[in-house]
Order: C-alpha cells, then sequence, then structure tokens
C-alpha cells in the first residue's frame, strides 16, 4: 500500500490524460484480514492474474472536471446531506456486520443524488454491479471480483489533499484489520484495492462477498476507527479552503447540455429527418445567445422558409437575394454555426471591407467564446498562411476578397481545402467590380474545382443576371422582395414632390408641395431646400443626406447647420458635448473645425477622409441617437449598417457620373430601421434636365453582372493562370483550358468575347507569362503524332504568386529589391520604408513641390544619400519647386514613390496623423489608407522575399516593418492594437487605465470598463472582452499545437515500428511529464 500511495502521489504532479472507461463504484472500507506471508505472496500472485482478465460488470465513466465543487449546490453539512446519507449507510453496515457472524450477502441499498457530482476514490472495494436491487444478490453469487488495473485508476485526477486523505483512510482501515480475525472459506484471495468514481446520478452500496469475519468487531474498536463522514468532511471542508480555480456545477451542467444538444443536432443533420431540433439543427444554446447579444427573438417567415429549403438542408450552394436590411446576414450566420458546430467543418466569410469584416469579427467574437470556436481576422496585413490547424476546435475565418483568395491558395497548397466546410461570400455582386470581382471570381472558381465538399453560399442586394451565376456556382436560388419595414420613394423637382409609382403613365405621381418659409438669404444658400426636407425628421428621427463629393458633404453639413433654430442646440446637449469630448481624445487634443460646429445642432458629415477611429464613433453616436443627421457619400451604402427614417440623396451623381440602378438601391435601402419605424422614406433631389434619365433609372432593372476576369488582365487571368500553375492544380494547356471553362467568365464567354476565343486568350496569357519568365514551357512528346505543352513555375513566379503580387509590378519590385541590396541603408527606416510604399497609388500621388522641397531640405545625410541611390536630386525637386524647366529625365514614378514614403517616414516617427495631414495638406483618411495600403504590401513583399533565397536580408527586417506600419504607435500599444475593434484612441485610454496587455483585456469586467474608460459603450466594451479572450484563446492554442506537434512521433523514423502501441505509452508518458 505504501507504493501504491506513493504512486498515487506521483500521478498528481503530471497531466490528466485520456483513460479507459471505468465502472462506477462506490464502497465502504472493511478490515483487511491478517494474511501469513504465504497468504500474502499467494494473494500478490492472484491479483496479478486477476489484472489479465477482462472488467465486467462496469459502467462508463461521466467525465468530471477534477476541480470541481465537492459541495455541489450544498452550503452547509445539513439534514439530508451526502455526508448524512454517507453516515446512515456506515451505520447500517457497522449493525449488519455485528449481527452476522459468518459471511452472507445482503441487498445493496440503492440511493441517487443530484447534487453528487464529485469524483472519490475509494479503497478495498468488493464486487460491482449497476443491476437493479431486486436482481443484485443472485448476480453477486455468479460474479467474481474483478478489480481494476493500476495504471487505470482515477486519483491523478484528484486534488492532492483528498488522495492523502485516501491514503491515510487506507492506513487505519489496515490497522484495524490487524486487531480482526479472519475466517475465509473460499481458496481464492482477491486483491482489495480499486480506485473508482463516483457517478452524479444512482450509487450503490456494494456487497462484501468474502466470508466475513468469524469476530464481531469490539466497541473500543469502532470507537479508535474514525467514520468516514469525518474523513470527508475534513477532507471537504480543506479543499473548500484551497486556493483553486473551481468551475462551478452550474456552469457544467449548461456545457454538459450544449455538448448533448450539438450531439443531437449533428445527428439530426445526418439524418434526412424534417426535424430540425432545438433551433434549426443548433443547440437551443445558440437561440438564447441571439436574444442575448442581438435582441433577435423571432426569425422573419422568409428567413425560416430559406433555412429549411431542401437544397439548403441538402448542402447545395445556394444564392439568395433580398432588399437592403432584410436580414440576410442571420440565415449566413446560422448555416455557419451547423457548419462549426455540428458538421465540424471550417468556415470562411468573404466581406468586401476592412471596417465590415472588424464589425462582424466584434459581433461574433462572444458566440465564439460561448459556443467553442476561433473567429480569425483576414484583413489588412493580418491573417497567418496557412493558417494553424487545429485538433478539436474549429475556426471561422473573416476576410477581405485579396485575403480570402490567399487563404484559400495556402489551404489549397497544404492539402486541407476540403477541412473548409463553407464559404459565404457577402455583397455577390462585387463579382462584377473590377480586378475585386476579379479575385474574387478566381477565390470561387478554385474551391468549386478542388472541392466537392465545400458549400458555397452567396448573398446579395442587387443582382440581376442569376441565371450565369447560378451555372457558375453550381447553386439553387431564392428570393424575396420582403423589408421589415414598408419603403415609399420620392423625388423632388423644385418645391414639389413626386412619390415613385411603377403603374403611372410616367412612373411617378404628385404627391405634396413643399411648405418651408425661404427668406432671400436661404433660397440662395439652399435651391435644393435640403433645409426644409430634414427639418420635418430631425432632430426626434433619423436622416441621412447622401452627396457626391468629399468635398460637398462638408458643405452641406455646414449649410443645413447655418439655418437651423438654437432648439437644436438643447437636444441631448450632454450627450453631444460628449462625443466633442471623445473626438479630442482620439485625436491628441485635435478637432476638425467643421464638425466643431455641426455636432452641437446634431449633425456631422461622413466619408474617407476622416480616420476610422472617428468615423466609429461618429457612427456610434448615430446608432445611438445623439447625432439625428449624417451628410454622406455612396461608401456608406455599401459599408456599414446605419439605417435611416429617411434617406435623401442630395443629386444623381457620384462625383461626375450619373447613378447606377444598384448604387440607387443600395442608398435607398438605409431608409426604414426595423423595430422602430413603421415606413422607410426616400427623397432624390433632380434638376428638370436630369428628370429623363431619373425616370429611366427608377424603372430599368438592375445592371447586370459580368466578369472581369479576361479584362483586368495582370490582376486577372495571368494571376489565375500563375496560381493555377504553381498549385498544380492544373499544368497543362488542356487542363488550364478546362479550368477556364467552369469560371464565371467562362459561362459568360459567348457574351463577353468578341474578337477572340477563349482558346486563343489561354493560349496569349500562358505565352506571356513565359515570356517575363515566370513560367517555364516544357513540350512532352506522347507520340510520334501527339505532344503536350506541360508548365512548371519559376522561383520568380512562385514569389510572386505567394506575395500575391500585381504582376504588372512583379519585375519591378523585384529589380528594386536587388538594387537596394547594393546599397541598402539602414541608419533610418527610409529606405525600407521607399521599397514597402505600394505601386498602385502612385499614379494617384500628386506632389505639393513646396511641401517636397521643404521635407527634402530637412532630410539626414544618411537619408539624402537614399535619395541620392534613387536618382532623386535636391536641386532637381528645388527646380520643380520654384517653377522652373527640368531638363534632366527623372522617372516621376519614383519621385512620386519617394514623396509618399517621406509622408510614411514622418508618420512612422511622430505616431501623430492630424500633424502629418497638416505638414502634407492630405485629408487625414488619405494618410491612413495609405498606411493600411503599405502595412498591406510589406507583408506581401515579405512573403515575395521569403521565397527568394539571395532576398534573405530582407526578411527579419520586413517583419518588424509591416508590424510598425500595420499599428503605427508606440510599442506599448501595439498588444492592445491587436484587439479587433481597438484603434489607436482607444489603445490609449485602456492603456492609461491599467490595462497594459491582452491578458488584461481578456480578463477585465465590462461594467468595470465602462465605468473607467470614457464614452466605452456597453456593447463596445463586451464586444472587446469577446475579442480580445478570442484572441487569447487563439495564442495559447496555438502554443498547444506547437508543443504537441513538438511531441509527436514522426512517421518517418527509421526503425520504429508505429503499430508498436508499447512506444506510442512511453511517447504519451514522455509528454505528460514534460
Amino acid at each position: 500500500m505504501d507504493e501504491g500511495g506513493s504512486r498515487i502521489r506521483r500521478r498528481v504532479s503530471v497531466r490528466k490524460r485520456n483513460r479507459p472507461s471505468l465502472g462506477s463504484i462506490f464502497a465502504f472500507p472493511t478490515a483487511a484480514p491478517l494474511k501469513t506471508g504465504d497468504e500474502q505472496e499467494e494473494e500478490k500472485e492472484m491479483e496479478a492474474g486477476s489484472r489479465r482478465r477482462k472488467i465486467v460488470g462496469l459502467q462508463p465513466v461521466e467525465h468530471n472536471d477534477s476541480e470541481e465543487d465537492m459541495f455541489g449546490d450544498y452550503d452547509s453539512f445539513t439534514e439530508n446531506s451526502f455526508l448524512d446519507q454517507v453516515d446512515d449507510l456506515e451505520q447500517k453496515y457497522i449493525q449488519l456486520s455485528e449481527q452476522r457472524k459468518h459471511a452472507m450477502d445482503f441487498a445493496t441499498e440503492d440511493f441517487c443524488s443530484e447534487s453528487i457530482k464529485n469524483k472519490l476514490s475509494v479503497t478495498t472495494v468488493r464486487n460491482c454491479t449497476e443491476h437493479k436491487t431486486d436482481e443484485h444478490t443472485e448476480n453477486q453469487r455468479e460474479h467474481k471480483d474483478v478489480p481494476v488495473q493500476p495504471g487505470t485508476d482515477v486519483l491523478y485526477d484528484l486534488p492532492s489533499s483528498q488522495v492523502l486523505y485516501f491514503a491515510n483512510l487506507q492506513n487505519s482501515s489496515n490497522d484495524l484489520g490487524d486487531q480482526l480475525t479472519k475466517e475465509r472459506n473460499g481458496s481464492s484471495s482477491f486483491p482489495n484495492t480499486v480506485s473508482e468514481e463516483l457517478p452524479h446520478n444512482c450509487i450503490k452500496q456494494l456487497q462484501p462477498n468474502d466470508e466475513s469475519s468469524s469476530k464481531v468487531r469490539n466497541n473500543s474498536d469502532t470507537s479508535r476507527r474514525k467514520s468516514i463522514k469525518d474523513h470527508l468532511k475534513s477532507t471537504m471542508t480543506g479543499n473548500a479552503k484551497a486556493q483553486t480555480p473551481i468551475c462551478s456545477r452550474s456552469k457544467q451542467l449548461k456545457e454538459t447540455l450544449l455538448s448533448e444538444e450539438i450531439n443531437v443536432a449533428k445527428k439530426t443533420i445526418e439524418s434526412s429527418s424534417d426535424d430540425l431540433g432545438p433551433f434549426y439543427s443548433l443547440p437551443s444554446k445558440v437561440r438564447d445567445l441571439y436574444v442575448q447579444f442581438k435582441g433577435i427573438e423571432k426569425l422573419y417567415e422568409w428567413q425560416h422558409t430559406c433555412l429549411t429549403l431542401s437544397s439548403v438542408q441538402e448542402r447545395k450552394n445556394l444564392i439568395y437575394s433580398l432588399p437592403t436590411s432584410g436580414g440576410k446576414t442571420l440565415v449566413a450566420e446560422i448555416l455557419m454555426l451547423q457548419e462549426l458546430l455540428c458538421r465540424r467543418k471550417d468556415v470562411l466569410m468573404i466581406l468586401p471591407y476592412v471596417a465590415i469584416v472588424q464589425e462582424k469579427i466584434s459581433g461574433l467574437s462572444s458566440f465564439g467564446i460561448e459556443l467553442g470556436f476561433f473567429v480569425e481576422e483576414y484583413a489588412g496585413s493580418k491573417g497567418r498562411f496557412p493558417p494553424i490547424k487545429r485538433r478539436e476546435k474549429k475556426s471561422l475565418y473573416i476576410a477581405t476578397i485579396e485575403k480570402g483568395h490567399s487563404l484559400v491558395n495556402s489551404l489549397i497548397e497544404t492539402g486541407r481545402i476540403d477541412s473548409l466546410g463553407m464559404v459565404v461570400v457577402d455583397e455577390l455582386h462585387m463579382i462584377g467590380e473590377g480586378s475585386r470581382g476579379a479575385t474574387l471570381e478566381m477565390t470561387l472558381a478554385k474551391i468549386l474545382y478542388t472541392s466537392k465538399t465545400t458549400q458555397i453560399i452567396g448573398m446579395s442586394a442587387t443582382l440581376n443576371n442569376v441565371e450565369d451565376l447560378q451555372e457558375f456556382l453550381q447553386a439553387e436560388y431564392y428570393t424575396s422582395q420582403f423589408r421589415p419595414v414598408e419603403l415609399k420613394e420620392y423625388l423632388k423637382i423644385n418645391d414639389t414632390v413626386y412619390e415613385v409609382d411603377s403603374k403611372a403613365e410616367n412612373g411617378m405621381t404628385f404627391s405634396r408641395l413643399l411648405n418651408y418659409k425661404y427668406s432671400d438669404t436661404l433660397k440662395k444658400m439652399d435651391p435644393d431646400h435640403l433645409v426644409a426636407l430634414v427639418t420635418e425628421v430631425i432632430p426626434n428621427y433619423s436622416c441621412l443626406v447622401f452627396c457626391p463629393s468629399k468635398k460637398n458633404c462638408e458643405n452641406v453639413a455646414e449649410m443645413i447647420c447655418k439655418f437651423l433654430s438654437k432648439e437644436y442646440l438643447k437636444h441631448r446637449e450632454k450627450e453631444k458635448c460628449e462625443v466633442i469630448k471623445n473626438l479630442r481624445n482620439i485625436s491628441s487634443g485635435n478637432l476638425c473645425p467643421v464638425l466643431k460646429r455641426t455636432i452641437p445642432f446634431g449633425v456631422a458629415y461622413h466619408h474617407s477622409g476622416l480616420t476610422s477611429d472617428e468615423r466609429r464613433l461618429l457612427e456610434e453616436a448615430y446608432s445611438t441617437g445623439t447625432l439625428c443627421l449624417l451628410t454622406c457619400t455612396s461608401t456608406l451604402a455599401a459599408g456599414v449598417n446605419l439605417p435611416a427614417r429617411r434617406v435623401i440623396l442630395r443629386a444623381p451623381y457620384v462625383a461626375k457620373e450619373f447613378l447606377k440602378r444598384n448604387q440607387y438601391k443600395q442608398m435607398i435601402g438605409r431608409a426604414g430601421r426595423a423595430g422602430i419605424d413603421s415606413t422607410g422614406e426616400s427623397i432624390l433631389i433632380l434638376q428638370e434636365k436630369d428628370k429623363q434619365q431619373v425616370l429611366e433609372l427608377i424603372s430599368r432593372p438592375l445592371e447586370n453582372c459580368y466578369s472581369h476576369l479576361v479584362q483586368e488582365f495582370t490582376k486577372g487571368i495571368q494571376t489565375l493562370f500563375l496560381s493555377l500553375i504553381g498549385l498544380k492544380i492544373a499544368t497543362n494547356l488542356g487542363d488550364i483550358y478546362h479550368f477556364m471553362n467552369g469560371t464565371f467568365f467562362g459561362v459568360q464567354q459567348k457574351t463577353l468575347l468578341k474578337e477572340k476565343s477563349l482558346w486563343e486568350i489561354t493560349v496569349e496569357s500562358l505565352g506571356y507569362l513565359t515570356e517575363k519568365g515566370l513560367l517555364q514551357k516544357d513540350t512532352v512528346y506522347l507520340s510520334e503524332e501527339e505532344s503536350q505543352c506541360n508548365f512548371h513555375i519559376t522561383k520568380l513566379g512562385r514569389a510572386s504568386f505567394k506575395g500575391t503580387i500585381d504582376l504588372a509590378y512583379c519585375d519591378i519590385l523585384y529589380r528594386d529589391l536587388k538594387k537596394g541590396l547594393e546599397g541598402l541603408v539602414l541608419e533610418s527606416l527610409l529606405h525600407l520604408i521607399y521599397l514597402t510604399t505600394p505601386y498602385d497609388l502612385v499614379s494617384q500621388c500628386d506632389p505639393d513641390w513646396m511641401i517636397y522641397f521643404r521635407q527634402f531640405s530637412q532630410l539626414s545625410p544618411a537619408e539624402q544619400n537614399v535619395a541620392a541611390l534613387l536618382g532623386v536630386s535636391e536641386s532637381f525637386i528645388g527646380k520643380k519647386a520654384s517653377g522652373q524647366a527640368v531638363r534632366k529625365k527623372v522617372d516621376k514614378d519614383i519621385v512620386n514613390r519617394l514623396y509618399l514614403s517621406f509622408v510614411l517616414y514622418t508618420l512612422l516617427k511622430e505616431t501623430n496623423i492630424w500633424s502629418v495631414s497638416e505638414k502634407f495638406n492630405m485629408s487625414r483618411g488619405y494618410i491612413q489608407n495609405l498606411l493600411t495600403g503599405a502595412a498591406s504590401f510589406s507583408s506581401c513583399v515579405l512573403h515575395f522575399c521569403e521565397e527568394l533565397e539571395e532576398f534573405w536580408v530582407y526578411r527579419a527586417l520586413l517583419v518588424e516593418l509591416t508590424k510598425k506600419l500595420t499599428y503605427c504607435v508606440k510599442a506599448e500599444l501595439i498588444p492592445l492594437m491587436e484587439v479587433t475593434g481597438v484603434l489607436e484612441g482607444r489603445a490609449k485610454q485602456l492603456y492609461n487605465a491599467g490595462y497594459k496587455s491582452l491578458i488584461h483585456l481578456a480578463n477585465a469586467n465590462p461594467e468595470v470598463l465602462i465605468r473607467t474608460i470614457d464614452h466605452l459603450s456597453r456593447r463596445q466594451a463586451k464586444q472587446i472582452v469577446s475579442s480580445a479572450k478570442m484572441l487569447l484563446h487563439e495564442k495559447a492554442e496555438a502554443l498547444q499545437e506547437e508543443v504537441e506537434e513538438l511531441l509527436r512521433l514522426p512517421s518517418d523514423l527509421p526503425d520504429v515500428e508505429a503499430s508498436s502501441s508499447e512506444k506510442g505509452v512511453k511517447l504519451s508518458d514522455a509528454h505528460f511529464q514534460i
């Protein structure tokens, strides 16, 4: 027993491991009979033999945490408590033993207690069975005792105080046995030690099946024996005082219930039954979370219909289309949760913009924490390629279009594409929009070609030629015209308002005249009667005014405020003061003068010239009703969801281009707030000259969606072919042509191709890639008459494909990096920043030459050396600044790129976007977009260099530079800004409040955060904590995976038999000891 005790104590220190199921046993220690030396030897031999016998009559163990609360729901040793029941059983046992002198069977007393969830290891157990009481006696006569092998006990699962208690209990039991006599009729000697787990639902008293001792215990013996109740009481009290983490019983019950419901849901989904389980094949907890986090108590009828479609249940690809604000996203979320929880597959969600990705991550992180899956961000420079391979928890990847493409490439390359159970694409109509549409098309085409098990879900509010998309995606289609709030469309010409009526002869009917009294001054300032239209709804209701340009947004906001009465200043005055104060806090004390004048009236502008921090704060203020009017550009319609009672379109133009039907539908779709408004209104203001075009606009169908795969030459078809060959999806001309026929372009080739055939375009593109040195062509002769052209990727081609470099710039990037090696200046970051400044932004740059010259003259000698290496001289900049003619020819792209590098370099040094904005006379939003683009491109250049051995020197340098560009803050704030939704202003607040690391945020109390951090809403606080927890769990899981990978036995290890269970056990032991 001493050896057993030492073994028990040693096991406490090692990690919990999976173990074979054991029977659930509860027994009381009995006196150990005295044995001679021979008898003891005989018993050891019998014990060794019995260990080899098959265990019978045992029930599977309930898996309980070893740190479970021993007291369950009881907070005192009261009547009917578990300890009282233990005491009663002990007394009955002693009484029965005293009355009987000879061995005999007695019936097991059965009792159940829901409060018992603890693991108890008990010694000296005889026979065990789970049969009912009336069958127990008979079974006891038939079954022999079968011990559990020592390696399968559960004592290592207990706190050390409990283990010591059972060791002491065994010793006291042995001491008692020394004073008792033993009479045994059986020739067999049974082992008398077993450790087992106490089941939570039912405990049966065991019956001793050996012949009991011939003498009755005397009173002195009994008094010397410390009762089990006392042992348990003292041990449990000690455990309660111990400073160990305790998992509450209620929490464990919830987790058990959730696990059971997920198992039921998995079986439901796998079967063809129409029974959808608690909540569309999901646990009822999911429904509760939607009520808790989003206030959604009931689904719309169309959502129920869509989720119960036979095509959805059969996991066919699906496209569905509804008007804006119809609730499309909720359906996608439920389908994603089914895939993550029930089918145990990873899911990819592709969204159009970084801001929407971050908003979605903040919203779904809480679900991930509660339901046990990871939510990972793939946007900007964030994202890991390939993603971490997780064995247990699954991942929801939320990505932009570009990052989603890179993610799919990495999964195909590592042979893991089948682990992706579902891909959800929001705003599917973007497949027809330029280079981003081409990238989205490539992503979906590769998934269709390489994985037959990945389901594709596409959704949009503005789809017309759905048949082409259905053919491309091999998908079913569902549509509805449902809107939670009725939308009324109006047109305004001069001071007359018309209602859009498709039944009317010219598409509109007279509604009313505006009767707002205008002064002569107001008529000149507001010829479109905007003040009259907005004052009909504000400040009690919200209003959006879409303007053609960014400058127009600011002008309209100021103009409206000039003619609003002073009464508007009093509406929610305190909250508006808080908004202004918060804007100053996030901008280092700076405040836009326009916002300073408009916010007191509840009015603000919203466009890309604002920083992300400013936009987010204004959006929050608008959502809560503090701001009642936003003047904005068309990008708001495609971005975050900010509905309004009335939407006004300032003009039927976006910049200088006439409005498209798709854009018009997206803008007016923001009218009507579900659950708040009974109707929504849209008013399009137009001039008489635009009347005919507008009437066509409101009556014509949505624009068709066309592939841009060939139109976007270097970012489209060439990039596709390079990746197909690099990933070995298709490596010969025939296979590549076959792949192209399955693309969206292939479906539409008859419409799109007029001059060349698809075959000719394929051959031409492959020839171009070969000429650029990105591919090599090999001709294989299959026979004397037949040959086949095979392609393989070159090192430069692989680097371009891995770095997702635009093929128009890959040779320029290679040349710049090669030249940089000749004289890389590392005394400052300027040279590295120049190498990572995005090429595609250079063409949009128009330098202010005076500012350029001023910045150039302030460069240090080392920084001037960088400019000299690039071929840009101070005299050249000086002549441009003074307007003199320049005879010397200088590459304009290099000059412009260096100017943007100056902006980024200054920003990294000062980390104050306001001062940099003033120095270079650029909008804050443009500078922030430049920074984001540079961080993303730096990440791409890093992957490019990793594939080319000659650029090894750049690798370590670019890792740090990418991090600096991504966050552009002081080093201590970077850990906080890793959390989705925490930008620089918020990070400074959190840091100053004492939240200095990810661990601090993950363990923060949202209610304390609200009190500690100024202007932080409860919803934001909860999202920050959830996102931090999710990120912390991801990092912990990644480290755990790395540890397990390091300790895993290599499959190709020489002289190792994979089937050797003995070596596997040794490795397992080593693993847990480490």
